[in-house]
């Protein structure tokens, strides 16, 4: 076997693999609110109504670091009345490393939110836990798929300015 099989390539090069670390993570912003407290505390015989939005932003610090930032809002309603809101944008510094120009966008968007997503989980649901209310735990996000939503999104509003044109 030649050294291009054995290694993979026809130059004879080591693959690298794509490298990420965490330099750092923090709060940015926390909020939460509850409203109509002492009443949105009592029992209720039916469970409220919980809504989560999910969003998630990138700014280059550098040619190989980014400051990738989650957001998360939930609120919890009941018949009309708001029992709580909390609103959580958790960011963190990455180091990307040995990732193509063109997957670079994709990377940071898909891979930094996940790697800071379980902790903005615990965050919310320390916080709802001590907001008086059981403890919020967000279910787990597919950042590929919606990564590949916000994309479709983009495109469509982008060929909807053409068509206008």
């Amino acid at each position: 076997m030649s050294d291009a099989t054995e290694n993979g390539s026809a130059a004879g090069e080591q693959m690298q693999l794509p490298g990420l670390r965490i330099l750092a993570q923090y709060i940015k912003d926390l909020s939460f609110e509850n409203p109509n407290a002492p009443d949105s505390l009592r029992p209720r015989e039916k469970a409220p109504e919980i809504n989560v939005q999910i969003n998630v932003n990138a700014t280059p610090l550098s040619e190989s670091e980014f400051e990738a930032e989650l957001t998360l809002n939930a609120t919890a309603t009941s018949e009309d009345s708001t029992l709580f809101n909390v609103e959580l944008l958790y960011a963190g510094i990455f180091s990307i490393s040995n990732v193509p120009q063109e997957q670079l966008h994709p990377f940071v968007m898909i891979e930094c939110p996940r790697m800071l997503f379980p902790f903005a989980r615990q965050i919310i649901s320390d916080a709802t836990m001590r907001g008086g209310f059981p403890p919020l735990n967000v279910d787990p996000i597919d950042f590929a798929m919606l990564y590949r939503q916000r994309m479709m999104e983009m495109a469509a509003q982008e060929q909807a300015k053409q068509t206008e044109q």
